[in-house]
């Protein structure tokens, strides 16, 4: 290398250290300084321990067997949980796609060419056709010397963080659908079995109707309205049989097995399951950090502002480095030759100089969903404090009307007997008997209803609380500065205004 190349060189790679000392392209993210309400508006606070017992393995409270199984096979049998997983595993290599742009490439390549040129054309060579062997390695290395690749592998960080965050917003969303499931098939069993009990006692009402009938003391139309409240409520059964059915075979899909699968097991299900404790719920801001979907949004924002930065490198200079080892020769049995060796290695630049503006369109498309995940975060923080708020209203207030239902039951129960035994005497018509028999059948169908939509509530409760999976710190970013201190870009209007993701340079933690 002669002096001139040599300084040229160096002059090149001293340009590239001293522009590698500028900060990195795009915007450092900062994370959201998210506002929520300081308490809920009604909570069912008073009727919980203040222990601050975990939401973890919340299902266990209900004390149910049988709830516990289903819930061990949903984890190890569902599609959903495993299409998760790959999706995880998707994203962490798409992270060392990310990465391994940072290092250099080495490729080894060998060939065969055979040659002919024209004999009309110019001058022909002595020897035509010619063949030409050549094998070598080749390599190149891009400097990342304005940080857009390690803008991209921030944000193949933030994408992989956001597919874990997705996995466990699943796993809380899969407990919550079988527990729900199991509540509905046990609130349908012990609906069909309150329907059989009350079928019970409407054909001891029959009989009776039918015996005075013909004794001659009562007229037909008590046997004919006896039989039709009978009828009736037998109609109910079979309807409920199938609503059973439908709920032991989505039981079975979200368990990852066919109907015959949970069938034995759901025949040893006891009454519908009701917490045999409730858990402490902690404040609001909780949400931020036990709610997956909360931090999926907060890491799909941050892979947002990232990109920005990947598109912003395209403004810049790329430089790279690239060399090359060949041996070629026109034999190849004289390829091991000293003399058969060419090399070509150096640094070079490529630089867009006139885009027609695509570069600038592009990085507006990537601010544009910067702002777009962040709209989306803020709505998935909003929708958390709604659900959680509304299923606190749902477990009090469902407490209340179950508890007057069952006052309702315990009425109508003596007010059968009572009618019963005056309509034995005739000191009532039959009409008070089917009325009565009614009240009471309605209202302790009523009552199982209640009782399942209150176990609902409470899931639903421990499902908007993030209940499902454990509880772990979230890892934010860490804030770290550069050399010569931090410094924030300034976004046109109406960005200044609306953005909350411009801050110090922060770096994610692997």
């Amino acid at each position: 290398m002669n002096s001139l190349s040599f300084s040229f060189v160096s002059l090149l790679l001293l340009s590239v250290i001293a522009i590698s000392g500028c900060e990195t392209v795009g915007y450092n993210y900062q994370t959201p300084a998210t506002k929520v309400p300081d308490r809920w508006t009604l909570s069912v606070q008073p009727h919980l321990d203040n222990d601050g017992a975990c939401l973890t393995e919340w299902w266990k409270g209900f004390n149910d067997p049988v709830l516990n199984q289903l819930i061990d096979r949903a984890r190890a049998e569902n599609p959903d949980f495993k299409i998760a997983i790959q999706r995880i595993v998707e994203a962490r290599a798409q992270r060392g796609v990310a990465k391994s742009r940072m290092l250099p490439v080495l490729a080894a390549d060998a060939g065969y060419a055979r040659t002919r040129q024209s004999e009309r054309v110019g001058f022909a060579p002595p020897f035509n056709p010619i063949d030409v062997y050549s094998t070598g390695l080749s390599s190149g290395w891009e400097l990342d010397v304005f940080g857009g690749l390690r803008r991209g592998v921030e944000a193949a960080d933030a994408n992989l963080e956001a597919s874990v965050e997705n996995y466990r917003d699943l796993l809380v969303s899969l407990f919550a659908d079988v527990a729900l499931n199991y509540v509905d098939y046990t609130t349908f069993d012990e609906r069909i079995h309150v329907a059989n009990q009350n079928i019970k006692i409407q054909q001891s009402s029959l009989e009776l109707a039918q015996n005075r009938l013909d004794a001659g003391l009562v007229s037909k139309i008590d046997v004919t309205q006896a039989q039709t409240n009978l009828e009736t409520t037998r109609a109910l059964v079979p309807q409920l049989q199938g609503q059973l059915a439908a709920a032991r075979n989505r039981i079975a899909a979200l368990t990852g097995g066919y109907p015959h699968s949970v069938t034995e097991l759901l025949a040893r299900s006891r009454s519908i399951p009701q917490p045999g404790r409730d858990y402490a719920v902690e404040c609001p801001a909780d949400l931020l950090r036990a709610r997956p979907d909360i931090r999926s949004a907060e890491r799909q924002l941050a892979g947002a502002v990232a990109s920005i930065g990947v598109a912003e490198s395209e403004l810049y200079p790329k430089f790279q480095l690239a060399g090359s080892l060949q041996l070629q020769s026109l034999n190849i049995s004289n390829l091991p030759d000293a003399g058969a060796a060419a090399y070509s290695f150096g640094p070079s630049v490529r630089w867009n100089l006139f885009s027609s503006g695509q570069i600038k369109n592009l990085i507006r498309v990537e601010e544009a969903r910067a702002m777009q995940a962040y709209g989306a975060y803020e709505k998935t923080v909003l929708g958390a404090v709604e659900e959680v708020e509304t299923s606190m209203a749902g477990v009090a207030t469902e407490r209340e009307r179950l508890s007057a239902l069952r006052r309702a039951v315990s009425s109508a129960t003596e007010s059968v007997d009572l009618v019963g035994e005056n309509y034995k005497e005739g000191l009532v018509d039959f009409q008070r008997v089917i009325d009565t028999e009614r009240v009471k059948f309605q209202n302790e169908d009523t009552a199982v209803l209640s009782k399942g939509q209150l176990a609902r509530n409470y899931i639903a409760m421990y499902r908007a609380l993030g209940g499902g999976v454990a509880v772990e710190e979230v890892t934010l970013p860490e804030v770290k500065e550069k050399p010569g201190g931090g410094w924030v870009k300034k976004r046109p209007a109406p960005y200044a205004a609306a953005t909350p993701v411009v801050g110090e340079n922060a770096e994610l933690k692997n």
